[in-house]
């Protein structure tokens, strides 16, 4: 049986006109992007022991070793106005839905070549079901934080709702770079190795484990990525805030970054087969 190449709407050529058909386009496929994601959820966590256990074992030994480190006077945490457990395992949820949806989604395509060569649909929603890995298991380290607090018995302000909410810019960010490599790793096959070198050395360059006090802190504001981590975590904390400027200029960043992704990524999709 011939299969016809996927070839974007053709609306796509006209400029702001092409959103539309874009968004179109991404919602009808959003069948697509759930049963691709229910396959890759399954196919990583086939035949593993510990199954989903490992996205709660992950963060407690990133967190045990720190405080190990600490203990042990090689690091100097700083002082933490909730339980130190409590504070890291918030900046380690929300840099994990960082940095793991921009993993999972650098192969994205390059893991499904077969289908992109025989099958039509955008090819985003390989990217979205990519990134949907990493939301499934913030999920369950939501459910971690829950247990933590009741364990040191804190109760969080009525704002720390609102800490969910802003998690979306962290994940628009990761959605829009994560567009970007994925077509870069399909035309250079050493992107994904390169990027996940760079997610594990860019986590000590945030305030994930640490709080961002003292001398360092001029210098980790200048990582676009702090005001994003320690937004939901200052909700969840203290009910505001506490760098509201940062958190929103970054985040119309994010947004912007996003749009100028997703329609590069729609405008040379199709040569993607070629390079696979």
């Amino acid at each position: 049986m011939r299969h016809e190449r996927y070839e974007p709407n053709r609306m796509l050529k006209k400029g702001i006109k092409a959103w539309g058909p874009m968004v179109v386009e991404l919602w009808e496929a959003r069948e697509l992007a759930s049963r691709l994601f229910m396959r890759n959820l399954a196919a990583r966590y086939k035949q593993a022991f510990l199954g989903f256990l490992w996205a709660v074992i992950v963060p407690f030994v990133a967190i045990g070793t720190f405080i190990f480190l600490n203990r042990m006077g090689i690091v100097n945490i700083g002082k933490t106005d909730v339980p130190y457990p409590l504070f890291a395992l918030l900046g380690l949820s929300a840099y994990q839905l960082f940095s793991t949806g921009i993993t999972a989604s650098c192969g994205a395509l390059v893991e499904a070549g077969d289908m992109i060569a025989k099958v039509n649909f955008p090819r985003e929603v390989l990217v979205i079901a990519a990134i949907a890995q990493a939301v499934f298991e913030l999920l369950i380290k939501m459910a971690l934080i829950a247990a933590v607090c009741i364990y040191y018995q804190y109760l969080p302000p009525v704002m720390a709702l609102m800490a969910v909410a802003a998690l979306l810019p962290l994940l628009v960010l990761t959605m829009g770079l994560g567009l970007i490599l994925s077509l870069a790793n399909a035309v250079v096959r050493d992107t994904a190795q390169a990027v996940g070198i760079l997610m594990t050395f860019l986590m000590f360059l945030t305030p994930v484990l640490y709080p961002a006090v003292g001398p360092r802190a001029f210098w980790l504001r200048v990582n676009p990525l702090t005001a994003l981590i320690e937004g939901p975590r200052d909700l969840f904390i203290y009910g505001s805030l506490r760098h509201p400027t940062a958190f929103w200029v970054v985040s119309s960043a994010a947004l912007l970054i996003l749009l100028c992704a997703w329609r590069v990524f729609h405008l040379v999709e199709t040569k993607v087969p070629e390079r696979l």
